[in-house]
């Protein structure tokens, strides 16, 4: 069974930086598409924000892209969103998502709040 760990969250001013980890065992992490998502206060639906591809291909969601970069390390079954000058709209619970062809794995998510 895979199992994915957010963390980094916080609170942090508008403009300011912060740098997510999403951990995975029980699985070869090599395999997988990664993704993370952030589900918005008051809002029922995920959005995508960036996905890494087992290739290493990299995808953003137009709000986030110059902002967000999301990067992998295989050796330590590790993805990795780093956010910079970030805006109180970013405030959300972001969560990541492991997929390959038969199954996606979520984690518990990670809050993020972006005071103004």
């Amino acid at each position: 069974q895979v199992q994915l760990v957010e963390s980094g969250g916080g609170l942090v001013q508008a403009g300011g930086s912060l740098r997510l980890s999403c951990a995975a065992s029980g699985g070869i992490f090599r395999f997988f598409a990664m993704d993370w998502f952030r589900q918005a206060p008051g809002k029922q639906q995920r959005e995508l924000v960036a996905t890494v591809t087992s290739g290493g291909s990299t995808n953003y969601a137009d709000s986030v892209k110059g902002r967000f970069t999301i990067s992998r390390d295989n050796a330590k079954n590790t993805m990795y969103l780093q956010m910079n000058s970030l805006e109180p709209e970013d405030t959300a619970v972001y969560y990541c998502r492991a997929r390959d062809t038969y199954r996606s794995y979520w984690g518990q998510g990670t809050q993020v709040t972006v005071s103004s």
